[in-house]
């Protein structure tokens, strides 16, 4: 098979939990440990940095990643989901994984990964550390899939810990309550390693925290506000990114002082500065068009992340704002909705994919939580809404598209034929 090929039999046969849902969810470590062993165990061939947490893992994955290749270590990037090409999930020093590379870990692989039924996200793990040992990282940043106890990257034992915040997404599968879910993504705490929590955590979340890091024997350490972190600017108009900076400051003083790597001010400086430069971040209050009008891209797939954006919209200068907005099935759509200027315009539409939300299903939501329904339209396709809300933007105006992550990707792979930096 060709890399195409490849592709394709992956998406086929290995359904991905981001387009299908639950049924393509298999939790457990089992399957992992087997694949592994099979393949020699490359996750012992390297130190890496564990990422957990329900918002922000990405941005803060990204960012550690900037600030050590600025320092010149030769750094493996794990993150989860890709937004136009599947390779974005695996880089190396912020370059895309090879093609070729992928072909043969299929071959190599395809009847074991057939016959154990590996999933899509079990054989992305497994891909990931084959790689990261071929290529001799000094550190892999493994960002969690989803949840944490259970989930398949936690077959490594990291350097340091992360868990960026905690708030109510995926409650099909990791609870309906916060403690239930703080509790699946303490399960990245192992013992005697590390663990850093970000600042936005709850006093009952941050004691469960505690409790379970004593339990381990793990070192605790929770990121705080500082004047100082000003001096380290980045490349981004959202303040939300605030939150992720005070994570990555704290794990970079505790790689310098406490596990011997060095990094200088001066590579921090740089690796913030330069993050999407160094890692082709997309997708965090992306601006695509900053005039004419302004039109912005962000995923915010739970009530958290609505609520972030909301805050930073009204930091923005506007005459009227237009409101892209898709979701997937599971999503509690009206809990995210409440987060959004009421008098906005908005411009409902359903990603393309089994698990989407579907235009159905909103308008009969939608009417019962808006009285007025003048702003309101419905779009079969991301790219229709888009469209026409372009269409109905004043110059003065701005366009934020939001929701899932599959409304995003399929703007950008719109834009991608425009822009250079998509």
């Amino acid at each position: 098979m060709n890399y195409t090929e490849t592709v394709l039999w992956i998406f086929k046969r290995l359904p991905i939990y981001q387009k299908t849902g639950l049924k393509s969810y298999k939790p457990g470590l089992k399957r992992i440990q087997n694949f592994c062993s099979y393949l020699g165990n490359p996750q012992n061939f390297f130190k890496s940095i564990h990422v957990g947490g329900t918002n922000g893992k990405g941005s803060t994955a990204h960012m550690l990643s900037s600030i050590l290749q600025e320092e010149r270590y030769k750094i493996g990037l794990f993150t989860s989901p890709h937004l136009i090409d599947f390779r974005e999930r695996i880089t190396y020093n912020g370059v895309l994984i090879e093609e070729d590379f992928i072909v043969d870990f299929i071959n190599d692989n395809k009847k074991f990964i057939e016959k154990e039924k590996i999933s899509f996200f079990e054989m992305n793990t497994a891909l990931a550390f084959k790689y990261f040992k071929e290529k001799k990282v000094n550190i892999a940043i493994i960002e969690v899939g989803m949840g944490g106890r259970l989930d398949s990257t936690n077959l490594i034992t990291p350097v340091i810990s992360i868990i960026t915040n905690i708030s109510m997404d995926h409650t099909e599968t990791l609870g309906n309550h916060r403690l239930k879910i703080a509790l699946e993504k303490a399960g990245i705490i192992k013992k005697n390693v590390s663990v850093i929590i970000g600042r936005k955590i709850s006093r009952d979340v941050r004691f469960l925290f505690f409790q379970e890091a004593l339990k381990k024997n793990a070192p605790i350490y929770f990121s705080v506000k500082s004047k100082k972190d000003a001096q380290y600017k980045m490349p981004f108009e959202a303040d939300y990114q605030n939150f992720n900076r005070n994570v990555v400051l704290k794990t970079i003083s505790i790689l310098h002082y406490r596990k011997n790597v060095i990094v200088s001010n001066q590579s921090i400086k740089k690796g913030l500065k330069n993050v999407i430069k160094n890692t082709n971040l997309k997708g965090r209050w992306h601006i695509l068009q900053h005039k004419n009008p302004k039109i912005i891209c962000d995923i915010a797939h739970n009530e958290e992340g609505a609520c972030m954006i909301n805050k930073q919209l009204e930091k923005e200068s506007y005459e009227k704002l237009h409101l892209v907005l898709g979701f997937v099935k599971e999503k509690k759509v009206d809990q995210l909705l409440k987060h959004f200027p009421i008098e906005s315009f908005y411009y409902f539409c359903q990603p393309n994919i089994d698990r989407k939300y579907s235009i159905h299903d909103l308008t009969i939501l939608v009417y019962k939580i808006f009285k007025n329904h003048d702003k309101i339209s419905f779009f079969p396709s991301v790219k229709k809404a888009f469209l026409y809300a372009k269409n109905k933007a004043n110059k003065n105006d701005l366009i934020l598209i939001t929701g899932s992550t599959f409304v995003i990707s399929e703007i950008f792979l719109y834009y991608k034929n425009f822009f250079s930096y998509i």
